[in-house]
């Protein structure tokens, strides 16, 4: 241990756990932080962005494209509540991140003074958003504390954590020791027992059906194994995508399987919820479930299975591979049928045009390992139930949150994780203006994400509800936007006008090329049909 400031206990900590990049804003009550990212200026990356929502979103981006934790940090009060909307997006998609946030001088916390910045019961707040929290009262005590905090974030279900540091913690000095070793993370013991039983039903079954989310990101090589053992169809939604490759007859989108659930005789759900099957489909046919999830919590959030595994896919599906070897039966292969679903999915979802149209546009540009980003528009929401991925990790969505303007921010974050592969955010005029200054950060940075931003002059998708269920009471979506393609270029990055699928094609091809700056690619369009008719 050797005397230092909070601040460079802080820093070294972090860069002890393998961090080197954070995301942030600078401000007084930061001040030693920021003091200790100078004097360590050759071990950090530090990406400051335009708002604390960019800060935080440009954090969860890296961390879902990474898998490994990701550091953003923001002053207190106002700081902090302007990144809490990118903090809930990043409990509901599980992120590994952690938000560490300053706080006013220890002596006055609590005591309504007045203080610049002061909330009341910050503390509160912060838990609120994550899965653990707490103060450091003292620099000694910040090694320990941010350790906890990564064992806390990576300890079963992964989810955001945060830690707040009042100003004079960060300034003061007392012995550290930053070169510590990490707590070993919890992992839930595997109950074999509840393993053998589910090897039974779905080796006893006629036609098993296997549903994942998130937490299967990080097994898809098992994943795919077990479909193929058991000639089982792969469905996902969202978080869920490019666990199986998209061009594999066993994968489908999930309203293609809406038909399949009912002959289904057991289903299989890996770190899912399977929300809309658990809430809909159900109710009019229930077929056995098992459920493999590292949260106990999640087994019966909205009904009781016949089988609970408590792990992580990784833990838990070597060990039924091997169970089910004794238990399964040689299986016809199933791929006339299953094709014939991707075919008549096909078919149906054929009248989500333009839609389609861009988005064959994309998959084909951005190559096998390019990364798309999803934002709440009406490209964005059919590509949830269209758009093949082939690989884990390269479809990042908000997940339930449906966080509007979350996907430019984050998608910058996914880009910083991600240099060597295209990063495509497809956004609306509207989402896009949530967060357009970090356009800023994109050109000081040099990170060069593509932006394909379609744009109709509304909030296009609430249009469309006050039109079609509201009797037309068109109200507060109408939107005045500025001229996006000099906007950008303004800033410094490149802008290209687009009103087709072949100019977007094009579009698309100049920016992958551009290796400095971002593109703004914006696309002209009219109202397009939703999706809401297959939900």
């Amino acid at each position: 241990m050797r005397t230092m400031t909070g601040g460079e206990a802080a820093v070294l900590s972090l860069h002890n756990l393998g961090i080197n990049t954070i995301f942030g804003l600078p401000g007084v009550q930061n001040d030693w932080l920021y003091n200790a990212l100078y004097d360590h200026r050759n071990k950090f990356r530090v990406i400051h962005a335009r708002h604390e929502q960019g800060a935080a979103y440009m954090g969860l981006g890296h961390a879902l494209a990474s898998d490994l934790p990701t550091v953003f940090n923001v002053v207190p009060g106002p700081g902090l509540l302007n990144a809490t909307a990118a903090m809930s997006t990043a409990y509901a998609l599980n992120a590994k991140l952690m938000c560490l946030t300053g706080q006013i001088n220890s002596t006055a916390i609590g005591k309504d003074w007045g203080e610049l910045h002061e909330i009341n019961d910050q503390l509160s707040i912060l838990r609120s958003l994550t899965k653990w929290a707490d103060r450091a009262d003292t620099p000694s005590e910040i090694p320990v504390l941010i350790g906890e905090a990564f064992r806390q974030m990576l300890s079963g279900r992964p989810r955001p954590v945060g830690l707040e540091i009042p100003m004079d913690v960060l300034a003061g000095k007392a012995p550290a020791n930053p070169q510590f070793n990490m707590p070993p993370c919890y992992e839930p013991p595997l109950d074999e027992d509840a393993i053998e039983e589910a090897a039974k039903l779905l080796g006893g079954s006629v036609s098993p059906l296997i549903f994942v989310g998130s937490g299967a990101q990080g097994a898809s090589a098992l994943v795919r194994q077990l479909a193929e053992t058991l000639q089982a169809p792969v469905v996902a939604y969202r978080t869920g995508m490019g666990v199986v490759d998209a061009r594999s007859y066993l994968s489908l989108h999930q309203p293609a399987a809406k038909e399949l659930w009912k002959r289904t005789d057991v289903v299989l759900a890996i770190g899912s919820n399977m929300r809309v099957p658990a809430r809909k489909w159900i109710q009019t046919y229930r077929p056995d479930i098992i459920r493999i999830d590292v949260d106990p919590t999640s087994h019966r959030k909205f009904f009781t299975p016949e089988c609970e595994i408590t792990a992580r896919a990784e833990q838990a599906l070597p060990l039924l591979l091997r169970r089910l070897e004794n238990h399964n039966t040689v299986r016809p292969s199933r791929e006339a049928e299953l094709l014939e679903v991707k075919a008549d999915w096909a078919r149906r979802s054929a009248v989500l045009e333009p839609q389609l149209s861009y988005l064959k546009v994309i998959r084909d540009e951005i190559g096998e390992h390019g990364i798309f980003v999803d934002e709440l528009t009406q490209v964005g929401f059919a590509s949830r139930i269209v758009y093949p991925v082939y690989n884990p990790r390269t479809y990042i969505s908000t997940g339930y949150q449906g966080t509007l303007g979350y996907g430019f921010p984050t998608a910058l974050g996914v880009k910083v994780a991600k240099p060597d592969v295209p990063v495509v955010s497809v956004t609306g005029d509207g989402g896009f203006m949530f967060s357009v200054q970090e356009l800023a950060t994109a050109i000081q940075h040099k990170i060069p994400l593509i932006v394909l931003l379609f744009n109709n002059n509304r909030f296009g998708n609430v249009q469309q509800m006050q039109i079609n269920h509201y009797g037309g009471r068109v109200i507060a979506t109408d939107l005045r936007n500025p001229d996006f393609c000099r906007m950008s270029e303004s800033f410094g990055a490149q802008a290209i006008r687009t009103v087709s699928p072949e100019e977007v094609r094009f579009a698309l091809r100049r920016a992958i090329a551009t290796t400095k700056v971002p593109t703004v690619i914006e696309v002209t369009v009219g109202d397009m049909p939703s999706v809401d008719q297959f939900r």
